[in-house]
């Protein structure tokens, strides 16, 4: 089987949801990473961490906008099939 059809779709409220979670976290990053002072080495790797997490975050949110617009996207297309049978 195909991960496409074992697949669950999610709803539009799981990914307003989800990108909700995701723009707290990403606020939360962006906000260490602007306003964190750095002192030492230690501060500093502490930093980099947070930079990593914004990439990171950041980088999911944009995969979850993509499969939402894809899922949407499927679903118009289905029913353009179904309304031509």
């Amino acid at each position: 089987m195909s991960q496409e059809s074992t697949r669950e779709s999610a709803t539009p409220e799981d990914y307003d949801a989800m990108l909700e979670t995701l723009d707290v976290a990403i606020e939360e990053a962006r906000r260490k990473v602007e306003s964190g002072r750095v002192y030492d080495a230690e501060n500093e790797k502490v930093r980099i961490k947070w930079i990593r997490a914004l990439a990171y975050a950041t980088n999911v949110r944009r995969q979850v906008t993509n499969d939402r617009t894809l899922e949407e996207l499927s679903k118009r297309i289905e029913a353009l099939e179904d309304a031509q049978q």
